[in-house]
C-alpha cells in the first residue's frame, strides 16, 4: 500500500511540476497563439471519456455501464445541475492557469498557487463545519507570508520576450485559487451527501463542464475560432499539456480518496522545487533572495499544516495535565 500511495504522489509531482512548466513554455513561444479556452474545453471531453472508461471498468459489463449511465445522467437531472456548480468554477479555474501562466513565471506561479490550502480551509471550516487546529492556522498565515515574498519583487526572466504583466498574472491566481478552494470542498460535500461512485459523480461533473467551457469558447473567442479553426495554433506541446491536465484531474480524485494532507503537501512541495529548477534551466529566471525565502516557508507551511491533528490536541492535555499537577503539588 506505501508503494502504491508513493507511486500515486510521485506521478501527481511530475504531473503538477512538468503540467505548470509545459503550459508556460506553450504560452512564451513565438509561434501562432492557441486559444487556451478550447484547450480546456478538449480537457474536459478527455476526462470524460476516461472516466467512461474506468466508469466501464468498475461496472465489468456493458449493461451494467449502460444502465448506471441512463441512471445517473439521464435520468438524474437534478444532479446533473447540482454538479453543474463546480463545474462553472473549475472551468473558471483552469481558464485562469492559461492566463495567469502567460503573465507569470512558473516557479512563481507554483508557490502562489498554493494559496489554495488556506483557501480550501476556509471553505471547509465554513462549508463542512469542521475545525482546524491553532498549529494549522499558524501554518496558513506562514504560507501567507511565504506568497507575499515571492511576489514582492517577482523573480526576472531572462529567456522571455512577450509582454507580460505579473499584477494581473496575480490577479488570475487570485480568482484560481479562490475556485479551487469552493469547487473542491463543494466536490468533497456532493460526494460524501450520497454514496454514488466517483466516477459517476466524475461524468456529471465532466458532462456540464463541457457545455460550460463551449459557452466559454464562445464567449471570449466565438469570431476567432470560426474564422482560424478550434485547434489553432496546436503544436505537440499542447497536446501535451492538454494531456497533463486531463491526467492530472484524474488523479487528483484518486490520491485524494488514497493519500492524506501530509503526502500531498510533499508533492506540493516537491513540485515548487521540480518547477523552480526547471524555469531556472529553460526560462532562466534569476533566483532572488525574496523568492527563495518566500518559497521555503511555503514548503515548510504546507508541511506544518499537513501535521496529525490529534498530536497537536494530545500534547496540549499533556501539559494541562501536568500543570494542574503542578498547581495542586504547590497547593
Amino acid at each position: 500500500v506505501m508503494f502504491f500511495k508513493l507511486y500515486c504522489l510521485t506521478v501527481m509531482t511530475l504531473v503538477a511540476a512538468t503540467y505548470t512548466v509545459a503550459l508556460r513554455y506553450t504560452r512564451t513561444v513565438s509561434t501562432e497563439m492557441y486559444f487556451s479556452t478550447t484547450a480546456v474545453c478538449i480537457t474536459e471531453v478527455i476526462k470524460l471519456f476516461l472516466s467512461v472508461i474506468i466508469l466501464a471498468k468498475e461496472t465489468s459489463s456493458l449493461g451494467r455501464l449502460v444502465a448506471s449511465l441512463r441512471e445517473n445522467v439521464c435520468g438524474n437531472p437534478k444532479e446533473l445541475l447540482k454538479l453543474s456548480i463546480p463545474s462553472v468554477v473549475y472551468a473558471v479555474q483552469n481558464n485562469m492557469a492559461f492566463l495567469a501562466l502567460s503573465n507569470l513565471d512558473a516557479a512563481v506561479y507554483q508557490v502562489t498557487y498554493q494559496l489554495k490550502i488556506p483557501c480550501t480551509a476556509l471553505c471547509t471550516v465554513l462549508m463542512l463545519n469542521r475545525s482546524l487546529s491553532k498549529l494549522q492556522w499558524f501554518s496558513v498565515f506562514m504560507l501567507c507570508g511565504g506568497v507575499t515574498l515571492v511576489q514582492w519583487k517577482p523573480a526576472e526572466t531572462s529567456n522571455v520576450q512577450i509582454e507580460q504583466n505579473p499584477f494581473l498574472g496575480f490577479v488570475y491566481i487570485a480568482v484560481a485559487v479562490l475556485c479551487s478552494g469552493f469547487a473542491g470542498v463543494y466536490f468533497e460535500k456532493v460526494l460524501k451527501s450520497s454514496d454514488t461512485s466517483l466516477w459517476v459523480r466524475n461524468i456529471q461533473m465532466y458532462l456540464s463542464g463541457i457545455i460550460v467551457t463551449l459557452a466559454g469558447v464562445y464567449a471570449s473567442d466565438g469570431t476567432r475560432v470560426i474564422e482560424k479553426g478550434f485547434l489553432y495554433g496546436y503544436t505537440p506541446w499542447v497536446w501535451f499539456v492538454i494531456f497533463l491536465a486531463s491526467v492530472g484531474g484524474l488523479y487528483t480524485s484518486v490520491v485524494v480518496k488514497y493519500t492524506d494532507n501530509i503526502m500531498k503537501g510533499f508533492s506540493a512541495a516537491a513540485a515548487i522545487v521540480l518547477s523552480t529548477a526547471a524555469s531556472v534551466i529553460l526560462f532562466g529566471l534569476q533566483i532572488t533572495a525574496t523568492f527563495a525565502s518566500g518559497a521555503l516557508l511555503v514548503c515548510v507551511s504546507i508541511y506544518i499544516y499537513g501535521l496529525p491533528k490529534q498530536d497537536t490536541t494530545k500534547l496540549v492535555t499533556d501539559t494541562d495535565v501536568k500543570n494542574t499537577k503542578e498547581k495542586l503539588i504547590a497547593v
